[in-house]
């Protein structure tokens, strides 16, 4: 293997809407069944493949008006979804790094928008040779091409890279253009799948 391909939220960076929206509502089952049935993960997936954060609010807010404040609050208080970095895998990142031995790339769901605030708050985002990021290419995970965006523009032979990523649908999406993929399940798991890959000692 040449080359580590990372997923960012869920592997290196623990986002989860629930930190800021505990601080929003008194019950948690309120909170739940509003997470699962207005901002819903497909709705977000939008904002990461490329709709304005504007338009993908305005538009939640048209269909749901009584929870206006809520739903603006998604991404007018984005930042407060980051619980930090998942120090485990930063370990395996700089581990990998201080090799020498690969290449090391990411690619992401991400909202172009909130992206630079991630870029800002971690500095291990620094260290890839190239983040290819959902939002920017207007296409996300799991569509093919997007992962093909990723192997063109950094010539990336697919079956000497390792794909890692903790959503199961993206892995079965990274294998059929012909990547080796790993299901993030911990730091622990990952770095005892890699070592089996003969990736890390």
């Amino acid at each position: 293997m040449t080359t580590i391909v990372f997923d960012l939220g869920g592997v290196l960076i623990d986002w989860n809407p629930r930190y800021l929206y505990k601080k929003l509502f008194t019950d948690e089952q309120e909170m739940d069944a509003f997470l699962n049935t207005i901002t819903t993960p497909d709705w977000n997936e939008e904002q990461d493949a490329g709709r304005t954060l504007a338009e993908g609010t305005a538009l939640l807010v048209a269909k749901h008006p009584e929870h206006r404040e809520l739903i603006e609050h998604f991404y007018g208080r984005w930042p407060e979804m980051l619980g930090g970095a998942i120090q485990g895998t930063v370990d395996i990142l700089t581990e990998l790094r201080a090799s020498g031995r690969y290449r090391l790339y990411a690619l992401t769901n991400w909202s172009a928008e909130t992206f630079p605030i991630a870029l800002e708050q971690f500095e291990f985002l620094h260290w890839f040779e190239g983040i290819v990021v959902s939002g920017t290419e207007k296409s996300r995970k799991p569509f093919p091409d997007f992962y093909h965006t990723l192997l063109t523009r950094y010539q990336i032979e697919p079956s000497q890279a390792v794909f890692i990523d903790d959503n199961e649908r993206n892995i079965h999406a990274a294998e059929a253009v012909g990547l080796h993929a790993v299901h993030f399940q911990s730091p622990e798991q990952l770095r005892t799948e890699l070592a089996a890959l003969q990736v890390l000692a």
